[in-house]
């Protein structure tokens, strides 16, 4: 099995890359590089361009003799997607659309899609589980939805299998080093948390302080990047064994608030991270938290690094060791 991971020399993609390889699953990464970074993967490994410029698709699923892919290359700021919808849905919908034509066109009928909590919208429930309403509040979330209502379709019409995978709040870096989170612009809170630790920030927004939490910050469930990349890799083994097309959520099943991942970092850090009150941003609940009980039982996934302490630490590690490169 060679496995083509599109959007490979992004955050989570390249993470999966390296889980696929600990795997002993062959696979190759197709990334534009314009929100990937080409250092995150072995020259050998990737291979630069579009998922949405057909002939190149085709080429590399043949050439390559690619039995499945894992698809993460999208856009995927919120905020910028209410800016420029019109970008995200000819990205995140129309290119994906390329990528499964060329896949039927050359019989390669297998997909682990990254897909995310944002397809269900404002939720009704603390704890969100697969048959959760997806309504959607931003064209970032409706695109992603799009896709996996093609996909749907995709399996009636080819008998196209896949698996969706809806995550909650990617955080952390690969424990043995070496890749990490970074965005341009950043926008998630664990980097800029460790950013403002490093002196490259001069604080921390902390976007409202009067929800309905304890301690008045929201709250989200953040899971570490490399157990979402083992939940591609088993997502992909199961549907090579066999199994149905579905989707499954992952998260830890535990909320934490904004303060308390400013105050995990103060304690790993061992500085005073200073932080700034600020208004509420538009659409952001109080809490969003993921019931993964799904993916547990069919997935056989169950998360290695389910502590805040444990996310935050290995992102620390990265983003200090990223910083002290930089000064050499």
């Amino acid at each position: 099995m060679t496995v083509l991971v599109t959007g490979g020399a992004g955050y989570v993609g390249a993470h999966a890359m390296r889980e696929l390889r600990r795997a002993g699953i062959a696979c190759v990464a197709l990334d534009n590089l314009v929100r990937g970074h080409r250092e995150s993967i072995p020259p050998d490994d990737l291979i630069v361009g579009d998922v949405g410029d057909p002939s190149l698709v085709s080429r590399v699923l043949a050439d390559r003799q690619i039995s499945a892919v894992m698809h993460f290359a999208a856009y995927a700021y919120v905020g910028e997607s209410v800016v420029h919808p019109a970008m995200y849905y000819a990205n995140n919908v129309g290119s994906t659309i390329n990528l499964l034509r060329c896949m039927v066109d050359t019989d390669v009928r297998t997909i682990v899609f990254s897909s995310t909590c944002s397809t269900y919208g404002w939720p009704e429930s603390i704890s969100i589980r697969e048959d959760h309403p997806q309504q959607p509040v931003n064209p970032y979330g409706a695109s992603k939805l799009m896709v996996e209502r093609v996909l749907r379709d995709f399996d009636q019409a080819y008998g196209f299998r896949h698996v969706a995978l809806r995550y909650f709040n990617a955080a952390g870096a690969d424990p043995e080093g070496g890749i990490g989170e970074l965005h341009e612009p950043e926008t998630h809170l664990v980097p800029l948390v460790l950013q403002t630790a490093l002196g490259l920030r001069e604080n921390v927004s902390v976007f409202g302080t009067d929800y309905d939490t304890p301690d008045g910050t929201c709250i989200r469930d953040y899971v570490h990047v490399s157990d979402l990349a083992s939940a591609h890799v088993l997502a992909l083994q199961y549907l090579t064994a066999g199994g149905r097309s579905d989707c499954f959520n992952l998260g830890n099943g535990e909320g934490f608030s904004v303060r308390e991942v400013i105050e995990t970092a103060r304690g790993i850090t061992g500085c005073k991270i200073a932080s700034l009150d600020a208004p509420r941003r538009p659409g952001d609940p109080d809490r969003l938290v993921s019931n993964s009980a799904k993916a547990h039982a069919t997935l056989g996934w169950k998360p290695k690094h389910a502590s805040l302490r444990s996310i935050v630490a290995t992102a620390w590690d990265w983003h200090r060791n990223l910083s002290q490169k930089k000064e050499t």
